[in-house]
Order: structure tokens, then C-alpha cells, then sequence
């Protein structure tokens, strides 16, 4: 086993709403009285849904609750045994799946308040993303403005699986706003449900909606780079959580060949997609989607041509790694420093600029 290091980043950890009464005190009058008069329970989404085996490591399962409902749990599996200096919450609540724009708005505000209240005030190795309302555009960069007044917020939220391709215009005022903030985006695995999960339709199987994401992570990844958005926002990061990176390189492989071939209809990609991955493309560690043996995987990381790419991750409370492998067997310790600390410093300045901070006399 690969032993992490101390003073790492966790990019991908999941506080779990215990319920939604959770977020009332966060909500207005108005949006409280909907909640109780409507009698509504809970935001589910079904990407992980909570006695799937998936949902948590069967040590890391509560007696009773939601998993990753606890600070006390996090600190206990996550936060000391890692070793960590500092952590990336994103949570994961149905806040996105509602069709009401006004509700989503209330909804994400208050989700956004209850992370900061309830899980960065209490623990300081904790940060946030800002979760966004990306039914209404105008709504999502106010959120932004608002939460990034609070320096703990490191990153955007979005879902891979929405309403349109993310590389749409509609979206890029979004984009702006994070690039003028010092946000990354972070692109998680899970859908809002309004669409099919798969390009063919609805599956019968839990299976096929996860097997599907990594197709997802691809055609978005396609659409960021063909529709130009990092030609207009050249200093913008992307990070991609949960997509899986095996599936990389021969992805790229082939958009740059139809680049090559098609690209008199997107003037505005002047680089080759690898160039423009490299430069502005992350994905987290977990799910490691590779064989166990490490020459396969060095292998791999000798295709994707960079050592930038990857952040560490443990994707807590999900089960994605055997026991406390979190780190993949056969990484050298330059690449383990890489991938755990220098990495994500360069991808969230907000971190670099709190490491800074707090090592400065």
C-alpha cells in the first residue's frame, strides 16, 4: 500500500444533510412555511442513493442516519487517518433536481449557509464549494458573489449530468464569474434527473447510471473545449470529481483527431485538446478505474503526458478503495507529493493562500 503524507488535500469529501428540517433555520419565512405545508421530507438524488453497498464503506456506516452526517465520523475516518491540512466538502443533496427556480435558489442558499455554519466553523481543516441554482444563471453568479466573500468557499459545484452540454454560452457567465473570483469549477458525477443518464434512454439498472457518468465526463469534456470556453476564459480550472481518469487518453486521442479534421468550425480551438487539458483540466483520484498492477498504471500516467492531472481525493464517505488504500499501489513519492499536496495548491489559490498564511511569521 501507498502511504499518504502528511499535510495533504482531500479535494472530494461528502457531508450529508441529515434531513431537509436541517436546513430550515437557513431557509426565509416564506421558504420555511413551503417545506412544512407542503409536508415535503427529503432531497434524494438517486446517483447514491443511501443503503446502496456504494454509499459508504460498511466501517464508515453510521447505526443509524445518513452517511457522512457527523463531523465526529469525518475526523475519525477521514480527516486524521489521511492526515490532511485541509479538505474540499462537496455536498451532494438534491438542491439541483427541483424544477422551480425560485426554489432552487432558496434551497442552495441555504444548503451553502448550513455547510459553512454546521461543518467549516467547527473544524478549520475544512472547505467548502459553492453549490449553485443552475436553473437560473443570473441566480448562480449572485450565489457565487455572495459565498466567496467567505474565503473558505474554494470551488464552484456543478453536476455532470444537467439540462445542456456545460460548454453552452448560456452557462458562461458563470464561468466569468469564478475565473474573476479564483474559483475552479468542480464538475461532480451525479445528474439532475431531468434527461435520461444515458444517450440512448433510460436504463433498468442502478449499474447502468453509473457506468454512464464516465460517458458523461467525456461529452462534457468535449463540449468545454470545442465550444471555446477555455479560449475565452484561459485562466479557468476545471475539476473533474468521481469521473474516473483511465478513459483519458484514448479520449483524446480521438477528439484530436476529429479536431484535426473538423476544426474550420471551431476557429476559437487553437490548441490541441491535450494543451488545453493540461492547462486547465483536474480530476480527483477517486475512483482509481485502473488494474491493480502498478506497471499498468505508471503505464497509464505515461499516456496522460502530465503529472498535474490528478488531486487526491477520498471521496468520503463513498466506498471506492479497500480498506485504507486510498492511495493506489506503485506511485513514486515525487507523484504521491504531487498528487496530494502541490497539485491542488496550484489548482485552488484559495488554499495556497491560506498554507501561505498560516506558515508566514
Amino acid at each position: 500500500m501507498t502511504e499518504p503524507i502528511a499535510g495533504g488535500v482531500d479535494c472530494d469529501l461528502h457531508p450529508a444533510v441529515p434531513h431537509l428540517t436541517s436546513l430550515l433555520p437557513y431557509l426565509d419565512d416564506y421558504w420555511r412555511d413551503q417545506v412544512t405545508t407542503r409536508g415535503m421530507t427529503d432531497l434524494v438524488s438517486q446517483s447514491y442513493p443511501q443503503n446502496s453497498p456504494i454509499s459508504a464503506r460498511p466501517d464508515w456506516r453510521p447505526a443509524q442516519g445518513k452517511p457522512g452526517s457527523r463531523l465526529e465520523d469525518m475526523r475519525a475516518h477521514a480527516l486524521d487517518p489521511f492526515k490532511v491540512r485541509y479538505a474540499i466538502c462537496n455536498p451532494l443533496y438534491g438542491v439541483q433536481m427541483v424544477f422551480s427556480e425560485d426554489m432552487a435558489v432558496a434551497f442552495c442558499r441555504a444548503l451553502n449557509d448550513w455547510l459553512a455554519k454546521e461543518w467549516l466553523d467547527r473544524e478549520p481543516r475544512l472547505r467548502g464549494s459553492i453549490v449553485i441554482p443552475v436553473q437560473s444563471v443570473e441566480q448562480s453568479v449572485a450565489e457565487i458573489e455572495r459565498c466567496a466573500e467567505d474565503p473558505r468557499f474554494v470551488q464552484v459545484l456543478m453536476l455532470v449530468m444537467g439540462d445542456m452540454p456545460l460548454g453552452k454560452r448560456a452557462y458562461w457567465p458563470i464561468y466569468a464569474a469564478a475565473e474573476r473570483l479564483n474559483l475552479p469549477i468542480g464538475i461532480h458525477a451525479g445528474s439532475a434527473y431531468h434527461n435520461p443518464p444515458t444517450s440512448v434512454g433510460w436504463g433498468s439498472y442502478h449499474i447502468e447510471d453509473h457506468v454512464a457518468q464516465a460517458q458523461a465526463f467525456q461529452q462534457q469534456l468535449t463540449s468545454l473545449i470545442v465550444e471555446g470556453v477555455f479560449a475565452r476564459y484561459p485562466k479557468l480550472k476545471m475539476v473533474m470529481l468521481e469521473s474516473g481518469f483511465t478513459w483519458l487518453p484514448p479520449f483524446l486521442w480521438r477528439l484530436t483527431k476529429f479536431w484535426r479534421g473538423l476544426r474550420m468550425e471551431t476557429p476559437w480551438v487553437d490548441r490541441a485538446p491535450a494543451e488545453i487539458v493540461q492547462s486547465n483540466i483536474r480530476f480527483s483520484l477517486q475512483p482509481v478505474d485502473a488494474p491493480g498492477d502498478p506497471a499498468t498504471l505508471n503505464r497509464l500516467f505515461d499516456h496522460m503526458q502530465s503529472d498535474e492531472l490528478l488531486l487526491f481525493s477520498t471521496d468520503y464517505p463513498h466506498w471506492q478503495f479497500e480498506g485504507d488504500a486510498v492511495l493506489p499501489v506503485g506511485l513514486s513519492d515525487d507523484l504521491v507529493r504531487k498528487i496530494m499536496i502541490d497539485n491542488p495548491h496550484a489548482t485552488y489559490p484559495r488554499l495556497k493562500q491560506a498554507a501561505v498564511k498560516e506558515t508566514t511569521p
